[in-house]
């Protein structure tokens, strides 16, 4: 099978490109000049040159194919570099639903996330945006929404989870913060996220390409739920350290975003607080059983990665 995947050169599509080569399938890449050496198995690949922007280079991706496959998503938006996630997480969407209409490429997979709202975080908005306008069409689509993905076990090096919150949080000479709501610390760092791991994530989205009961489909992913607290002190020993913690109230965190998340080198914005304190968790049980998946588990064996990356 041929696979139009967008999002190829990102953390998620680079082991979705594992697997679908894996399984036997031939992924079909938009690159933009430039970005080819981020391709992993280039020699696997086809690769088309161009930007999510471009009708015609859609196009040119999806026409002969037999699926698509978006992955593309922002962590976070540069709305001064003309970075947002309206033009990566809804316009880019359209525009490939729309080729894929037009070429008659019936099944489509999007890449979503849990918790999306049509009155949430920007983040959450467009993500919702994007399968409102997928499921009011006629394609054969399957919309994931995964939780917290962590894990990079072949070493492709592109930003994730763990590795963010090690650089930008474990590695620094100062406490780790548990955030809490309101003022009082009690239950600090309690919130919960199931962490699942970018295998079990590709595994899924590759085996539902060809299986019909994914069709029509929205469907939660996650793994074990784990605290906050627990996180950082798993992601810690990961990383060889002994990592102190403080109680945060996430308010006055979110104020001292406000100001600087315009700069790249401040490494959290507002709404990524919002979205981290109000937990994210789902039960997939039953999808890995049915799918003969044993989900790898959140430990610091299974992120000894970041040892070797040293934060």
């Amino acid at each position: 099978m041929k696979v139009a995947l967008f999002g190829g050169t990102g953390f998620v599509g680079s082991y979705i490109i594992d697997q679908l080569i894996d399984s036997g399938h031939k992924p079909r890449l938009l690159v933009r000049d430039g970005s080819d050496r981020k391709v992993q198995s280039p020699d696997g690949c086809e690769i088309f040159y161009g930007d999510i922007s471009d009708d015609e280079s859609i196009k040119k991706v999806i026409d002969s194919s037999d699926a698509v496959i978006y992955s593309i998503g922002l962590i976070r938006e540069f709305k001064s570099k003309g970075i947002t996630f309206e033009n990566t997480q809804f316009e880019g969407v359209v525009k490939c639903i729309e080729a894929a209409l037009e070429l008659n490429v019936k099944r489509f997979i999007l890449m979503s996330a849990n918790g999306v709202c049509p009155d949430g975080t920007n983040y959450f908005k467009t993500k919702w945006m994007a399968e409102q306008y997928l499921k009011n069409t006629d394609l054969d689509w399957t919309i994931f929404r995964p939780t917290a993905i962590f894990g990079d076990p072949r070493g492709h090096g592109r930003p994730e989870f763990c590795s963010q919150l090690n650089r930008d949080m474990i590695s620094l000479p100062i406490p780790a913060p548990l955030f809490h709501e309101g003022l009082n610390p009690l239950g600090a760092g309690n919130f919960q996220m199931s962490m699942i791991h970018i295998e079990d994530v590709a595994s899924i989205f590759v085996k539902s390409l060809e299986d019909k009961k994914f069709i029509k489909k929205i469907i939660e992913l996650g793994g074990e739920n784990i605290t906050w607290r627990n996180i950082i002190k798993t992601i810690s020993k990961a990383a060889g350290k002994n990592k102190f913690t403080v109680p945060a109230p996430v308010f006055a965190v979110q104020a001292v975003a406000s100001l600087f998340e315009r700069f790249s080198w401040f490494p959290v914005t507002k709404d990524q607080l919002t979205m981290l304190v109000q937990g994210n968790t789902c039960d997939s049980d039953r999808l890995f059983s049915e799918n003969d998946i044993t989900p790898i588990a959140f430990s610091s064996e299974n992120l000894s990665y970041l040892r070797e990356k040293k934060g």
